[in-house]
């Protein structure tokens, strides 16, 4: 069984940065992935890496919103993965999600990841 932990959210100022994590166990290789759910909008992908069955993991795929400011980045021995957010604006506001889906794809949607964790609250204020 897949189990996914988020841990990091919190609050920070405008310019400011958070560093999420999201633990795995139960889970070898496929796509992990950062989402975010704004009150009102849709479950935005934020970033992703795949890994392949060889343990080798692609660079990492990022929303346009987010790309410069946000790195991800995936821990192999540790089964961990990490977003590094940086120069955070109002709009990263949102609740983050770690997504997991073994396999081959790398999904851009939501509802082609299997397995979720319970997310963590991310609040930038001005």
């Amino acid at each position: 069984e897949v189990q996914l932990v988020e841990s990091g959210g919190g609050s920070a100022e405008v310019g400011g940065s958070l560093r999420l994590a999201c633990a795995a166990s139960g889970y070898s290789y496929g796509c992990m992935a950062w989402f975010r759910q704004a009150p009102g909008k849709e479950r935005e992908r934020v970033a992703a890496i795949y890994t392949g069955a060889g343990g080798v993991s692609s660079p990492p795929s990022y929303a346009d919103s987010v790309k410069g400011r946000f790195t991800a980045s995936l821990d192999n021995d540790k089964n961990t993965l990490y977003v590094q957010m940086n120069s955070l604006k109002p709009e990263d506001t949102a609740m983050y999600y770690c997504a997991a889906r073994p396999g081959s794809l790398c999904p851009y949607v939501a509802p082609g990841f299997s397995h979720w964790g319970q997310g963590t609250q991310v609040t930038v204020s001005s």
